[in-house]
Formats: structure tokens, sequence, C-alpha cells
């Protein structure tokens, strides 16, 4: 059986040979593609311009980060790393670009070595003068076709090759096994790098959460005076959201570079489908007495925002009611946490599932992904999941997102983004301690929330919340939409 090894990573080949072998089979590497060969309309590949992330915004130079990154490869005693991951290369060389949708990062590759420039590999098309003169002082830009020639010329030379194998192609894990060469398979080192925010990036997250806010509010008080109408659908929601976005930044002089995925707007059973995506065929009207779930996040040069709100359209029920708050109980369990500095992401994910547990409930995906800083909104390693094995470190950006679906009726989330940080040492503390600051400023529907369910400190929680949600967005709406923020954020 022949495969392209340029589409599978390296541990996925392997698996699939042994599955081979032990029916009786070969896997055979194919130089050619077939599928290259016949497909006769394919799109060209994209070339949208790359622009440099000012330093202003990322924090660091390219100079820091690189430093950083050699330091990391001598730790591991190897000569250079093949970067193939786009947004970690975005992030080495401080440059951003739209080849992929709600992805800042330009598709590119990066050889980076303990001595000697780097090279970076990118089509281009895609570098204006300037950007390429910035470049050039940097790294060596070659085409992409350069690479696997680099590649079997450092593999030959005996230069010890560091791949991250499990997101690099198996071919190019091929390329250095084939050459005899000394290879070591470790993560590719930017990852935690990239997912340990610096001051500056925080700041950015912060001022964008802010602005995203703004907008969430003037939609969700849109939504409540045009819902009783009856002619809003999915679509709908979705048009007045990115409006709302784009608008909010435009008044702070800023742009909504993108939305960060696809707007989820689930109403009713759709908002049970867990990555739901509206289309002509599926679009819902909002029923009286439902629910309708909106996750949504928007790209701005400064952050990555990400937020799920439950909504109720009329009245909702008391199951609903009782569910949402059991989700609401997990999601504070988790933003109101105290940890030892080396927990990682499984630890707290149990938290989020406490209250659900205990009714008999659940919901079947993680609890929190990591976020990019105007990159990816779902960034590794660090998550709060079943999975994530990976310690929460200061300055890591996640999402805190509990759910609970009933397939065919209705869906809850809510869901916020959080920020380590090193926690003030309580009396007799005797080892440092981890806890959240929640970025995302926005209302959780009152409405939903059966307030016996919770205790008192998470009451106290929720109308904290709620204080400092009205406190910083109040000076940024009308009257009309100041006045929906009022009741909306009333305590409970």
């Amino acid at each position: 059986m022949g495969y392209d090894p340029i589409l599978f990573p390296a541990p996925a080949a392997r698996r699939l040979a042994e599955r081979c072998v032990a029916a009786g089979g070969e896997l055979i590497p194919v130089e050619t593609n077939l599928i290259d060969e016949l497909w006769s309309d394919r799109p060209a590949p994209p070339t949208a311009p790359v622009q440099l992330h000012p330093v202003e915004l990322a924090g660091k130079s390219s100079h820091e980060k690189l430093a950083e990154i050699v330091s990391i490869l001598s730790e591991r005693k190897v000569d250079a790393a093949l970067i193939t991951a786009p947004d970690s290369v975005a992030w080495a060389f401080n440059i951003r670009g739209r080849d992929v949708a709600h992805n800042p990062a330009p598709l590119a590759r990066a050889l980076i070595r303990t001595t000697g420039k780097p090279t970076l590999y990118i089509d281009g098309r895609k570098l204006s003068n300037a950007v390429r003169d910035s470049l050039s002082e940097l790294v060596d830009v070659a085409d992409p076709t350069r690479l696997e020639l680099d590649l079997k010329a450092a593999a030959k030379t005996g230069t010890r090759l560091s791949i991250d194998s499990e997101t690099a192609a198996a071919r190019y894990v091929e390329i250095v096994e084939q050459a005899g060469a000394s290879l070591d398979e470790s993560a590719d080192p930017i990852a935690l790098l990239k997912s340990r925010k610096n001051d500056v990036e925080l700041e950015g997250a912060r001022r964008a959460h802010l602005r995203d806010g703004v907008a969430m509010v003037r939609f969700l008080a849109w939504l409540d005076r045009e819902a009783p109408r009856g002619n809003l659908d999915e679509i709908a929601c979705v048009k007045a959201l990115e409006q709302f976005r784009a608008t909010a930044a435009l008044e702070e002089g800023v742009e909504l570079k993108e939305i960060s995925f696809d707007t989820i707007s689930g109403a009713g059973p759709n908002g049970a489908i867990v990555h739901y995506r509206v289309t002509e065929d599926s679009n819902r009207q909002l029923d009286q007495d439902s629910l309708l779930l909106v996750d949504s996040g928007g790209q701005y040069l400064d952050g990555t925002t990400d937020i799920t709100r439950t909504i109720a359209i009329g009245t909702p029920s008391e199951e609903m009611r009782t569910r949402f708050s059991l989700v609401l109980k997990g999601h504070i369990a988790v933003a109101d946490a105290r940890f030892p500095a080396g927990t990682d992401g499984v630890a707290l994910d149990a938290f989020a599932r406490q209250a659900l547990w205990r009714a008999g409930l659940d919901y079947d995906h993680g609890t929190g992904h990591g976020v990019g800083s105007y990159l990816p909104v779902h960034e590794g390693p660090p998550r709060i999941s079943k999975r994530g094995g990976v310690a929460l470190e200061a300055g890591m950006i996640l999402s805190n997102e509990p759910g609970y679906y009933k397939a065919g009726a209705y869906g809850v989330r809510i869901e916020n983004l959080v920020v380590v940080l090193e926690a003030d040492l309580a009396d007799g503390s005797d080892r440092p301690m981890h806890s959240f600051e929640t970025l995302t400023l926005c209302p959780i529907d009152r409405r939903l929330i059966e307030t016996n369910l919770l205790t008192p400190p998470e009451r106290e929680w929720v109308n904290a919340y709620h204080a400092r949600v009205s406190s910083l967005l109040s000076s940024n709406l009308d009257a009309n939409d100041q006045s929906w923020l009022e009741h909306a954020t009333r305590p409970i």
C-alpha cells in the first residue's frame, strides 16, 4: 500500500506500517501523489502578504526569541531544529499572515541552528520588499522547495537534528533516517515558549477582551430586544455579532482582523451539537422558551478572544436552569481554583465536572484549550482536560468552558478565557501556588441561574464578576446598552 509521506506525521505512518505488516502487506512511501497528478483544477497555493508583528505587541524581539530557542536546542545537544508548525514559525520571527482562514500564521517552515543564521522557507511572493529586507537581517529566506535539499545536506554532514515527529511530516523524518544521521524527536522547542505569554502580550489580551466585551454586551442587548419579535435565526445572530465586533474595534481605532473561528450559533437542539456550524440548510429560527448557544471570538493585533454564552430565549424550563447552574458551578470551580505550581490540566479538569457528576451528568469534550496571542485560538500544549498532561505555568492563557448537551433538545456551555498567575501565598504556605485571572468580560445570563443551587461563595463569585464587568464596560456603551448591562449584572 502506498502513502504520501508529506501528509502523515511519522508516528501515524509507523502505526499504519505495523498494521500493514500484521495483515501480510507492506507500506511504501510514494514520491508522487497520484491525486496531485489527476487534480487539473487545483487552486493555487495561498500567497497572502506577510506582515511584521511589532515588538510593541509581541513583547520580545525575534533576536531574544531565537536566543531562547537556541538555548533549548543546546540543552538537548542538537545542532538544529526543523520547525514545521506555522504558528511556531510566526511566533519565532514575529510575522503574521492570512494563508489559512482565522489563523494569522503564514504557511512557512524554518530550520533553526545553534550556530549561524536560521533559514525561513516561505513563498517569496508573500514578502514585500520591506518585509524581506527586515527578515534578511535575521534569517536566510529560501523557497520551500529548498527545504528537503537542506535537510539532506545537513544529515549527510552529521548534523544532529531535532524534529517534532508528532507534527512534522513523515517525509522529513524519513530523509534524516535514510541519511543515517542522528535524530531527536522531541517536542517543538517553541511550543511551550509561545504558550507562556509575556507581560506585553497579557496587556494586549486584556485590551482585546475589553473591546470584545463591549461588542458582546451590544450583541446580547440587541438579542434581548429582537428575539421576542420572533424574526431571528442562527445566521442573523452570526452576522450581527461579527458586525458588533468590527464596530467596537473601529471605535477604538483598531481593526478586527478576523473572527477567530467560524461562529457557533446553535438554537434549540442545534446547541447540543458541540462543534455545530450553521448552514443555509441547518439554519433554525430562535424559538420562544428555548436556549441559544453562541461560541465566537475575534482576532485582533493585540490578542485573540474566545467566548461562549448560553442565552435564554423566552422562559427557560426548570431543567434548563438546573443544568445551566450545574455547569456554572463547574466554571466557577475552575475560575476560582488555587493550585500548586506544576499542576497539570488533568487535575483541574475534574473541578469543572464535580457538580455534573453528582447529578449523573457529564460532557464529552475537554474543559479548556490553550489560546494564542494573535495566533490560533486553539494552541497547544497546555489544556484542561482528561489528557492535559502539561503543567500550567504563569502566563498561559486557556479557555474555561464546561458544558452540558441534551441531544435533540438544547446545549449549555459557559466559556471565559483565563490566564495563569502566580498566586499570593497564604499564611503558612510552604510551596508556590498558582491561580487564574478571568480575562473575558461579559454577563452570564442571570435568568438561567438557579440561585439556590449555588453556595454563598459561588454567589459571591458571580456578583463580583458581574460588578467587574459592569465597571469596566459601562462607559463604552450608549444609554440603552448601559441600562441593559446594569440589569444584566444585578446581584443575585
